[in-house]
């Protein structure tokens, strides 16, 4: 009797030490995700802003203020050698019914053609949906451009304007950067999904994609560089006011 209860204390010192290994590996995988998302919003806020400081290789005004969504994957597209091996994640936001952006909804894209025009790289990709149609696709949490939704290269240039209007009638306008080199790209054959487990991440547990960009859901802090970049450029800031949170929110509601 007194020989077990001499090795009781040690089982649960060696048990105890155990469950803290565990739980240490589960927080700093947790903190790992977290970071990542918070990183990619960083990355979608800093591609928009690099891209429109050029004004004659920018997104026109005109398909910025008119947009309905938007779109970003950061630098994180990593294309395989043969057809169909490109890969990426991004955030999108779409304008609600007030008129202001929704909290960034966490997406995915994955295949198509362009993973050869593009030559191996790892690329920026902007996404524009520019009506209600689009909007719908993109809603309904995946579809296929080109396919379930048409796409077009969208226009370059800031003071683009009439002679790019035929390009309008697209749902959804595609553009890429590699090497410092901004211009439309056809994405037709890619598929847009959101991605659940970084939904789930970012606002810690699985809300609908709609639930999310019909800004039923309170934009996190870290999407506060993101949606102010979009919303300089949409032309809402100018509208509405660049303000900022007040302290103790959550920022890019109101």
């Amino acid at each position: 009797m007194t020989r077990v209860s001499s090795k009781l204390p040690r089982y649960l010192l060696v048990l105890g030490a155990s469950f803290l290994v565990f739980a240490g590996m589960a927080w700093s995988a947790d903190d790992k995700d977290q970071s990542d998302i918070d990183k990619r919003l960083d990355a979608s806020a800093k591609v928009l802003n690099e891209i429109m400081a050029t004004p004659d290789k920018a997104i026109p005004d005109k398909v910025m203020s008119d947009a309905k969504c938007v779109a970003v994957i950061p630098s994180m597209v990593k294309i395989a050698v043969g057809f169909g091996g490109s890969h990426g994640k991004g955030v999108a936001t779409c304008r609600t019914e007030s008129g202001m952006w929704s909290a960034p909804a966490p997406i995915t894209i994955t295949g198509g053609s362009w993973g050869l025009q593009l030559g191996g790289q790892a690329v920026d990709l902007v996404m524009i949906v520019t009506n209600e149609n689009g909007m719908e696709h993109l809603l309904s949490s995946k579809f296929k451009l080109g396919a379930d939704a048409s796409a077009a290269a969208g226009p370059v240039g800031r003071d683009a304007g009439a002679d790019t209007d035929w390009k309008m009638r697209a749902e959804v306008l595609t553009y890429s950067r590699a090497r410092g080199i901004f211009a439309g790209i056809d994405l037709n054959g890619s598929v847009i999904t959101q991605d659940k487990d970084e939904t789930r991440i970012l606002y810690g547990s699985l809300i609908p994609f709609p639930e999310i960009l019909n800004g039923k859901v309170r934009p996190k802090e870290a999407s506060a560089p993101f949606l102010s970049a979009i919303r300089r450029y949409s032309g809402q800031a100018k509208e509405h006011g660049e303000l900022k949170p007040a302290p103790g929110t959550d920022a890019g509601s109101r």
